[in-house]
């Protein structure tokens, strides 16, 4: 019997890592939230909340949110806010991609730039500032929506 390698595996560091990597503490709660978005991606609030207490029991909310702000400010998370929808997580970062959002469910997915490297867009204008990225929201009907 023969088996491949799961790469994947082996490209995606573990939570641990990724905190130290950033100098954080690695607590229960971070890498509880960390895993909860690596299974769950572009989860809102309450999604992890229900996730990380499966994990760790009792949690509170606001512990969760401030884990979530701390993970954002030293970028292991992106947080993404699609108009009239709650903020949603995601661990993939740093690479500029872009978000298709269904009006119908809500569904969030992931759309690569289509033009390359970041920002991929050009403002007609960009009034002195230097412009790191840009970020687009397609907006439409997932499959199970359009019917």
């Amino acid at each position: 019997m023969t088996t491949t390698p799961d790469h994947a595996a082996a490209a995606t560091p573990s939570a641990t890592d990724l905190l130290r990597g950033r100098g954080l503490r690695v607590t229960a709660a971070r890498t509880a939230a960390l895993d909860a978005l690596e299974a769950n991606p572009h989860a809102d609030t309450d999604t992890l909340v229900r996730v990380v207490r499966e994990r760790l029991g009792t949690v509170s909310v606001q512990a969760v949110y401030d884990v979530l702000r701390v993970l954002t400010e030293h970028g292991l998370v992106h947080r993404i806010e699609p108009a009239g929808h709650p903020a949603r997580y995601e661990r993939r970062v740093g690479d500029n991609h872009h978000h298709v959002v269904c009006r119908g469910c809500g569904a969030v997915a992931d759309v690569d730039c289509a033009v390359g490297h970041a920002p991929c867009l050009v403002p007609s204008a960009t009034h002195g500032f230097r412009i790191e990225t840009a970020e687009v929201t397609y907006w439409g009907l997932c499959p199970r929506c359009a019917g």
